[in-house]
């Protein structure tokens, strides 16, 4: 046997040791209460009095007297019935109900205007004014400088070197145009 095991045995025979020592000790009358045998003493651990309690007038002739007949029970809880329905919600008079005013959206205004579809692919500098190169959609090719109207619809606002801006000749839809295209 290793000393591991030798310690734990020594453990547990010293904690069986000591269970019975405070049971014994529990009991006035030695272990014979602590398996069920009633004794005199009181839980107090003092001294074994014998305490004679008085007794009660138990009415056994209330056994043997007569009753009502409880009559037909009202319930049978074996028998399954629908729960009754739940009673009507109570509607209390309120406010009369206000009339709902229809307000109008406000109107959208005119619609955008398309984009413009024109592809800026260079520019170039011409006698110090630099010059931007389009294309439109069937592939003709326009140039113009700043303040140029091209294609009789759209006004060159500015060339730069990645980007040219344009808006219709009207002023509106001003739009950039990136050097790979829109």
């Amino acid at each position: 046997m290793t000393a591991r095991a030798r310690t734990q045995l020594l453990v547990l025979a010293a904690l069986i040791l000591a269970i019975a020592l405070i049971m014994f000790v529990r009991s006035d009358n030695g272990p014979a209460e602590s398996f069920g045998q009633p004794s005199n003493s009181t839980r107090g651990g003092g001294s074994a009095e014998r305490v004679d309690a008085p007794v009660v007038d138990l009415k056994l002739d209330r056994l043997t007297a007569q009753r009502e007949d409880p009559g037909e029970p009202e319930r049978n809880p074996f028998r399954f019935r629908p729960a009754p329905p739940p009673p009507a919600p109570r509607v209390e008079p309120g406010p009369a109900p206000r009339p709902e005013i229809f307000v109008p959206p406000p109107p959208a205004g005119p619609p955008p205007p398309p984009p413009i579809p024109l592809k800026y692919f260079g520019n170039a500098m011409v006698q110090g004014t630099r010059i931007g190169y389009f294309a439109d959609a069937r592939g003709r090719i326009i140039h113009g400088k700043e303040g140029d109207i091209i294609e009789g619809r759209y006004r060159v606002v500015r060339v730069g070197e990645d980007s040219a801006d344009l808006q219709y000749a009207d002023g509106r839809g001003r739009q950039t145009i990136r050097l790979s295209g829109q």
